[in-house]
């Protein structure tokens, strides 16, 4: 992997993490177009996939430092709220609903937490391909573009004042998290499939996108941190046929920087978004994506 191609993909990846257009299925799609991911006799790895694959995944962590950054206020409420509960003399009531905000999260992680241990290997194995990625964009796509209508009625809809995420029941928090079981599969999008259950509970589009990003920091850093373990407990041996596989350290440090700062652009822009458009151009945009990448397979322009 040259710089050049780290760029590429920390772009896709911190432009396409908060989008619902599955920054998972751009990403595979685009190191295809790319040429990466080929075996390449000699490499100490068993597959440069492998390594490519977990390139992938640990970039995330350039998207979830980019939320830190932005709702940085939100987690210093947060961690205020849990203060609170260790020493209730010092609670204060935005410091309770950090804590209830805290509690929901925690419950819309666990579903995609559990199931994600345990089929993890299944999916990489099965599902990291242009094939399945394909599918899921083109139904995601077919979606967003029906629901068009009942996703206008949600941005009309006249809400009470007040924050949105204070008032999201703990119900409502598992019903996202059982939505986002969904992205488990490649091309899915879980901005998308959290965004529809935000709304599909009563929240607000703009909420329901802040809960999805607020969201984003406990699934993707534990993917991020898994796949880093992966790594690491191999020993230094490890570690260098990884790092050997990826052209050295550089890359990943380009990736994530890359990832970071076009996330935030790409956050701030979809809030400003959603407060006045529905999801069916992200839906079309979906669907284009998908008919080129099926013609890119079929004509065997793409790599894997």
């Amino acid at each position: 992997m040259t710089v050049f191609d780290a760029i590429i993909l920390g772009i896709v990846e911190g432009v396409t993490e908060y989008l619902p257009v599955s920054s998972t299925g751009h990403l595979i799609l685009a190191a295809s177009m790319l040429g990466l991911g080929k075996e390449t006799s000699g490499a100490n790895m068993a597959s440069i996939k492998e390594s490519l694959d977990g390139f992938e995944i640990i970039i995330q962590g350039g998207a979830i430092l980019a939320v830190a950054g932005l709702y940085w206020k939100r987690l210093r409420t947060m961690a205020q709220g849990c203060v609170g509960v260790a020493l209730p003399n010092r609670a204060t009531m935005e410091s309770r609903i950090g804590f209830g905000l805290l509690v929901k999260l925690v419950i819309a992680f666990m579903p995609a937490a559990i199931i994600g241990l345990a089929f993890r290997k299944t999916i990489k194995a099965h599902l990291f391909f242009p094939g399945p990625v394909v599918a899921a964009l083109l139904v995601g796509g077919v979606a967003m573009v029906l629901l068009k209508g009942w996703n206008q009625k949600k941005i009309e809809q006249h809400y009470e004042p007040g924050d949105a995420l204070a008032r999201l029941t703990l119900k409502g928090a598992l019903i996202i998290g059982m939505m986002q079981v969904l992205a488990m599969m490649p091309g899915t999008s879980r901005s998308l499939v959290t965004l529809l259950g935000g709304m599909l509970v009563g929240l607000p589009p703009v909420a329901a996108a802040e809960f999805a990003f607020l969201l984003g920091l406990p699934t993707l850093g534990a993917a991020s941190l898994y796949e880093s373990l992966s790594v690491l407990k191999g020993g230094s041996e490890s570690i260098h046929q990884f790092m050997d596989a990826l052209g050295g350290p550089l890359p990943m440090i380009v990736g994530l920087v890359t990832a970071t700062i076009s996330a935030a652009f790409s956050v701030k822009w979809l809030v400003k978004w959603l407060g006045n458009h529905t999801l069916a151009v992200f839906g079309w945009w979906r669907i284009v994506v998908a008919g080129s990448f099926a013609w890119a397979v079929y004509a065997g322009w793409i790599a894997r």
